[in-house]
């Protein structure tokens, strides 16, 4: 996926016309000046729009309604350069629907000491202003992020990029449109959850189709479109001898082709971000779709399975928010433990469908059984995840409310070749340990299904869950269960309280 470069995050600088017009127009100077600062971060996935220095409540709110309506707007950075009486600012705030930094920065890096005068003191005063500006987003119950420090600061410029790739990810999911093929899998509680209270609070939309259209496109696909597939396969992956042309097993690798130019152009036709399958309901399909489904994520589609729509969201949306950042993003589930000798530690994968994007090496393209789903042995992609720090994290319903939970994670190489085991797959070391994680991850309800990103770090994912509304525990290196527990319960009493009538 390529950075959201159409997108822009609009600048926008409090003062008012007590100062005289040589001041204001020394404000306009200055705000431009530290907007193309910012603009020029490299790991910024959008550009910094400079707006007009505001004044008056009138062109606040003007350009508060301007910012929520217009479409490629993604947020909005707020700074009061001098001192901007927050009671202007009431009808502005209170018409924003776009996510909002509040940037608390100052022109100048040092004071002249020497030369400091009133005239000085004047205009260079956002210690003042962002402070009167603070209390009325704080008076307001304004959900923003506030960052400290100056333009020239890569730490604050890399804090900032953070947030808008977190404001990216909110856009994303106002507008992502997502497909089941089938139900969720029978008896699973966790998986299930309420898609209408989903499309409130973070705008996606869920919709499910049976499997059998997507059947009915496969069997469509023409052999030339399925020969260039083939051929990309035989390009980026060491495809096994029993694949190739010419070998028992091509024909499996031609289905399975098949399936990927069936599943894109249903998706892309349908303008769906994210989508879903269910080895229970697999209709007419003759494989469960394992490689289609790993090249699809690669491009930057959400994917869960078993029908499990929050994490196939969740996936998609970090994709979104890490694009053009090195790693990747996957779908992900702890499947089974080392607890020793040596280091515990946790053994990730999903029966077929893991991304490639969180490989360094270059996978192999093998057929194997897969012992469930009553099907053709299907044809996957086979890796182990390159070393790195990264976390999991899961979405869970809990009828009044969604939670997330994120664990911070070492991926690792394992300790021995896993020759025998024909999926891809992560090996991670989580904090603080395996045991206070897991205990920590269970207490709080967390899905077996995750996503698993060395895309982000956690802070972007923290300010994506302060624009959403939405619970997040974090399990770190500083995690304690009986702290951990006491944040649960002030959680539910928190977001119980917080509810509307």
């Amino acid at each position: 996926m390529s950075p959201a470069t159409n997108l822009e995050v609009w600048f926008l600088t409090g003062s008012q016309s007590l100062y005289g017009d040589a001041v204001l127009s020394q404000v306009l100077e200055q705000s431009a000046t530290i907007a193309r600062e910012l603009d020029r971060e490299p790991s910024l996935p959008v550009r910094i729009v400079h707006r007009p220095v505001l004044t008056t409540a009138g062109s606040i709110r003007q350009e508060c309604m301007a910012a929520s309506a217009s479409p490629v707007c993604v947020g909005v950075i707020a700074w009061m350069h001098t001192f901007s009486p927050a009671k202007a600012w009431i009808g502005g705030l209170d018409v924003l629907t776009k996510p909002l930094l509040h940037f608390h920065t100052q022109s100048n890096l040092s004071l002249p000491w020497a030369d400091i005068d009133m005239d000085f003191m004047n205009l260079n005063q956002a210690a003042h202003g962002d402070r009167e500006f603070g209390f009325i987003e704080t008076r307001m119950r304004i959900r923003r992020k506030t960052v400290v420090g100056h333009s020239s600061d890569a730490a604050t410029r890399a804090r900032i990029a953070g947030w808008t790739r977190a404001a990216v990810g909110w856009h994303e999911s106002q507008n992502l449109r997502m497909v089941r093929f089938g139900d969720n899998m029978r008896d699973v509680a966790v998986t299930e959850g309420d898609k209408v209270e989903a499309q409130i609070r973070f705008g996606l939309s869920v919709n499910t189709y049976g499997v059998n259209e997507l059947v009915d496109r496969v069997d469509r696909v023409d052999e030339g479109t399925i020969d260039g597939l083939v051929a990309e396969y035989e390009a980026a992956y060491d495809v096994a001898a029993a694949l190739k042309a010419g070998s028992p097993r091509h024909d499996s690798l031609r289905y399975a082709a098949g399936i990927e130019a069936a599943l894109r152009t249903f998706l892309v036709d349908g303008g769906y971000g994210a989508f879903t399958t269910n080895f229970e309901d697999l209709g007419g399909l003759r494989q469960l779709p394992g490689l289609a489904v790993q090249r699809l994520m690669a491009d930057g589609f959400g994917f869960a399975g078993e029908g499990d729509w929050k994490t196939a969201a969740l996936v998609r949306l970090l994709k979104v928010m890490g694009a053009g950042q090195p790693g990747g993003t996957s779908f992900m589930e702890d499947y089974t433990y080392h607890f020793g000798p040596g280091e515990p530690k946790t053994l990730g994968a999903h029966m077929l469908e893991v991304c490639p994007s969180i490989t360094a090496d270059t996978p192999t393209c093998e057929i194997h059984p897969l012992g469930i789903g009553g099907r053709e042995d299907p044809v996957r992609l086979v890796f182990s995840a390159a070393s790195g720090p990264g976390f999991v994290v899961g979405m869970l319903d809990l009828g009044e409310r969604f939670r997330l939970v994120a664990n911070d994670v070492e991926i690792v190489p394992p300790d021995e070749p896993l020759r025998n085991l024909p999926v891809a797959r992560a090996v991670w070391k989580p904090a603080p340990t395996l045991a206070t994680s897991a205990e920590a991850w269970l207490t709080a309800g967390g899905p077996h299904h995750t996503a698993l990103t060395t895309q982000l770090d956690y802070e972007t994912l923290a300010d994506f869950c302060t624009i959403a509304g939405v619970e997040l525990v974090h399990i770190d290196s500083s995690t304690r269960i009986d702290d951990f527990v006491k944040e649960l319960r002030w959680n539910q009493l928190y977001y119980r309280l917080a509810q509307p009538l």
